[in-house]
């Protein structure tokens, strides 16, 4: 290793290259999965440009020494957990970022922030619009993973933003695809390809992304209901209406009552309807005009209604952006609380009330509790387990991911496969596709260096 060291310091020089037993590097060297282990690597690397990534890739090639690429580390799959003796490429270095406000995109270094993006997008009057409740995320990151957010249901994953890339092969190569363009049909689309791959067909080293008209008016709603079936017909009438809600999220009882109290959030519901209450529906309206969504807001309110839900309450702003906000903290809130892993399951948006129900059961039948919130207007749960027997929890997560693909959802639906979850996929996929993905990656990495043991087993 010591000659890999002093190629790498060569490269990049002595400041950007951390030897893997320090405990900075060990820090870098795992992302935010609570059940997944992690090694300890050779060497944690700072690039500062392609070039040096290219370096990276060269050196590492030589001497067989495989790559893990890491932004944030916000990630919950174990996406960026090195294994022994690997190299650590962390991109927080490549932070540019150039908005074009005639094509509406921006051409963004992957160690930028979510935050950063909106910003830098806000100055313009648009706005980065994935929101996947980490906003100190990169977007290399959730690139990498396709990360989704509250927002998905009116806007789509990041895969619907991503219009570029550039990137390093596992042989050096540097292929750059897409660009600032509206439209392509131009041979096979690379940039869809690598986007959702977890860093294991190329280290992306600058993402073009789409941005959005930003939005002024705001107003959120709140909607109580007793049970899942009824949140469910309600969120097929709010989605199907046309209304094109911001984000329209479903949080059980008790995951409502954890994130109010930490964050000291009274919402000012009678306890005679939060008695009677084992669900909420959050949905936040937005547009330009507030005449036209103080119109779209009335007919939200009709809906949900009628769809069950025993008041509506439209939140003041201050509590809406609070509540939003304790929403997108649900994490820390439930691993504060001490769960033993966090969750994501995708399922058809009319599976969701089955696939909590049964979750619930798994649970039980397994002497663990299962609690959970989503984007329900996507069919995405997000589940927090309490079991902190390791082989119980093993065989609750994995019945409640098989519940998830037995009802026609898939292992995850934005926090990407990582290592938490690529046994699953390996069991629960579809044997054709799976076959098709390992046969493209052997392809383009036919050492098996970038980040092995992730994703595609």
């Amino acid at each position: 290793m010591s000659d890999l060291g002093d190629t790498l310091t060569a490269a990049l020089g002595a400041a950007n290259v951390l030897d893997g037993t320090t405990d900075t590097a060990r820090d870098l060297a795992h992302d935010e999965a609570l059940a997944v282990g992690h090694g300890t690597p050779a060497f944690v690397v700072r690039p500062g440009s392609t070039a040096d990534v290219v370096a990276i890739v060269d050196a590492a090639r030589a001497t067989g020494t495989p790559l893990v690429a890491r932004g944030s580390g916000t990630g919950l799959s174990g996406g960026a957990n090195a294994p022994d003796g690997a190299v650590v490429v962390c991109f927080d270095r490549l932070t540019d970022v150039q908005v074009d406000d005639t094509d509406h995109v921006a051409v963004v270094g992957p160690g930028v922030t979510l935050e950063q993006l909106d910003a830098a997008a806000r100055a313009h009057g648009l706005t980065y619009p994935v929101r996947p409740g980490e906003q100190g995320a990169s977007l290399g990151g959730t690139v990498a993973t396709n990360a989704g957010g509250m927002h998905a249901v009116r806007y789509g994953v990041t895969r619907a933003h991503v219009v570029g890339l550039e990137a390093v092969l596992a042989d050096g190569t540097v292929v750059r695809a897409g660009g600032r363009l509206a439209k392509v049909s131009s041979g096979y689309d690379l940039v869809q390809l690598l986007t959702g791959s977890e860093g294991t067909l190329a280290l992306i080293t600058e993402v073009t992304v789409r941005l959005q008209p930003h939005q002024p008016v705001r107003r959120t709603v709140l909607a109580p209901f007793a049970d899942l079936a009824a949140t469910t017909t309600a969120v097929a009438r709010v989605v199907g209406s046309g209304l094109a809600p911001a984000l329209c999220e479903y949080l059980d009882d008790p995951t409502m009552d954890a994130i109010c109290a930490a964050a000291d959030l009274s919402l000012g519901i009678p306890d005679e309807v939060r008695a009677h209450a084992d669900a909420y529906l959050v949905v936040e309206l937005v547009g330009r005009r507030d005449d036209r969504v103080e119109e779209d807001l009335a007919e939200l309110g009709e809906l949900l209604t009628a769809a069950g839900a025993p008041d509506v309450y439209v939140l003041p702003e201050g509590s809406a952006r609070r509540l939003v906000e304790a929403r997108e903290q649900t994490f820390w809130t439930i691993k504060a609380r001490g769960a033993d892993e966090i969750v994501d399951v995708v399922v058809p948006r009319s599976a969701m009330a089955d696939f909590l129900t049964t979750a619930r059961a798994t649970g039980a039948r397994h002497g663990s509790t299962v609690l959970g919130c989503g984007h329900i207007g996507d069919g995405n749960a997000h589940l927090a387990v309490f079991q902190p027997d390791p082989d119980a929890l093993h065989a609750t997560l994995h019945d409640v991911l098989a519940a998830g693909v037995a009802l026609g959802g898939a292992v995850s639906g934005e926090h990407g496969v990582g290592r938490a979850k690529a046994a699953a996929l390996a069991e629960l996929g579809d044997p054709g596709a799976l076959a098709v993905m390992r046969r493209i990656r052997a392809a383009l990495d036919p050492q098996g260096l970038l980040n092995p043991g992730c994703s595609i087993s």
